[in-house]
């Protein structure tokens, strides 16, 4: 699916017909509306999408595979508009994108993307790629904004009850299993660089993947450890459970080893397996690693509250100076069944009122990372503001009576900073009267300018523009 032609919509075919007469240029942009799920959005994505696609030049054999899958389908096809794009643009297509720096974290309602044709007979290009565009922007936007919000969460938790390193335990404390769960390899790709934004945990290898392919990360980005799955204990048989953990910790004798408990009775093995049996195997680990014991079903808070309660009667537990229980560092409880972030915040929540520090704990997430989201969690939209007929620029809009919630923003637009850590959204023909336009030239006929390093991105994603909403200036 590497035919940009066919990256669209149906419909979409028939719109070179349907402009006004004269019309030169179409201008749109891309934003999160309000009215989702997160007052914030981190912008994501759009990087990737460039190199991998608007890059690539297309070919006469692209326009006749397009040309006669629309014609069987029963739409039109702008055949001469894209024959006249490979033999004046060598196939590159004549359009310019701007967009905020990404790892962005900014108010929804701000326009992240605005996008414009820069040849006058190709007025019909814009609105065309909005399929492509749009989808690749929503879903690694949204899903780095659920991550984002993910931490500020857990950070909540952390500083109230740690006094350790804040950013060294956050950075860990959610781990990324989605992989399985999404529907393509490129949502995972996608979704798992996303949450790399956040966090420094994941088995999602194609997030790797995407953050040193498309954002030059130097280095590997995140990390995981060894564990364990039911095929590998069970394999052992019921007789041989403890020989089963036994053999993890033996084969994996220093670093972290997540070892899976719930294969049977998860009571019993901790109970009696790890706190008894193989205690002394456990506490080698103390200055050479940390055990992580991985209960896999159950309601999370009475058995993680269990098993708080035994590995500290059994490995001891110390207070730190905000008054909460921490076990040994080379003991720890990872939850990753069906969790979310309401679940993460109750469980963390009762784990402070009976006196426990949040650090004793990390958590794995999978379908609700990276599969539990649409495009309306953000309210993604991407709307035509301006075009040129004749020579006359028109601001356009829509302003449905019947939902005024998707009112449109008429006119080319700009996003500036106040200096006050706020970001303003203007027209951008008053751009003039502020200094700098957040909407930076990304892409401009085949070529990316301003490009991102994965390690920019975090860092901007550590530093979220203030307002809660987008200051608009008339």
């Amino acid at each position: 699916m590497d035919n940009i032609i066919l990256a669209t919509d149906s419909y979409k075919t028939s719109h070179f017909k349907q402009y006004p007469p004269g019309t030169t240029k179409v201008t749109s942009y891309i934003e999160a509306r309000p009215g989702g799920t997160w007052d914030r959005v981190v912008f994501f994505g759009l990087q990737a999408f460039l190199r991998q696609y608007l890059t690539k030049a297309i070919t006469l054999a692209d326009v006749l595979e397009a040309e006669t899958i629309f014609k069987a389908h029963g739409v039109p096809f702008n055949k001469a508009g894209w024959l006249h794009i490979i033999k004046k643009h060598h196939g590159l297509l004549p359009v310019g994108i701007e967009a905020l720096p990404e790892g962005s974290v900014v108010p929804v309602g701000t326009p992240l993307v605005q996008i414009w044709n820069t040849d006058p007979e190709c007025f019909w290009l814009t609105s065309y790629l909005e399929t492509a565009l749009l989808r690749a922007i929503w879903y690694p936007s949204t899903v780095a904004t659920l991550s984002w919000h993910a931490r500020q969460s857990l950070a909540h938790f952390v500083h109230a009850t740690t006094d350790g390193d804040a950013d060294s335990i956050l950075s860990f404390m959610l781990h990324d299993f989605g992989a399985r769960g999404v529907s393509s390899q490129e949502s995972a790709m996608l979704g798992g660089a996303a949450h790399l934004i956040n966090f420094s945990g994941t088995d999602t290898v194609e997030g790797l993947v995407a953050v040193m392919r498309y954002y030059d990360a130097e280095a590997v980005p995140a990390f995981s450890v060894p564990a364990s799955e039911h095929s590998t204990m069970t394999a052992w048989g019921q007789d041989q459970e403890a020989d089963a953990y036994a053999n993890m910790m033996q084969e994996f004798p220093t670093g972290i080893v997540s070892i899976v408990a719930d294969s049977y009775d998860y009571v019993n093995a901790v109970r009696n397996i790890f706190c008894i049996d193989l205690k002394d195997l456990v506490q080698v680990r103390a200055g050479q690693g940390r055990v992580v014991i991985r209960p896999d079903s159950g309601e999370p808070v009475p058995t993680v509250l269990f098993t708080l309660e035994k590995l500290g009667g059994a490995f001891g537990f110390t207070i730190n100076s905000k008054g909460y229980k921490v076990l040994p560092d080379h003991v720890r409880i990872l939850w990753g069944d069906g969790i979310a972030v309401p679940q993460m915040e109750g469980l963390l929540a009762t784990m402070q009122q009976q006196g426990w520090a949040a650090e004793n704990i990390v958590f794995g997430m999978g379908g609700a990372l990276l599969q539990k989201v649409n495009r309306d969690s953000l309210r993604f939209a991407m709307k035509a503001n301006e075009i040129e007929v004749g020579g006359e620029v028109r601001e356009i809009a829509k302003q449905p009576k019947t939902d005024p919630s998707k009112a449109s923003k008429a006119g080319a637009q700009a996003v500036v900073y106040d200096g006050m850590s706020n970001i303003r959204v203007i027209p951008q023909k008053q751009l003039n009267a502020w200094s700098g336009n957040l909407l930076e030239q990304r892409f401009i006929r085949g070529a990316l300018v301003n490009e991102s390093t994965f390690d920019q991105v975090r860092e901007r994603a550590k530093k979220p523009f203030t307002n809660a909403q987008v200051k608009k200036v008339a």
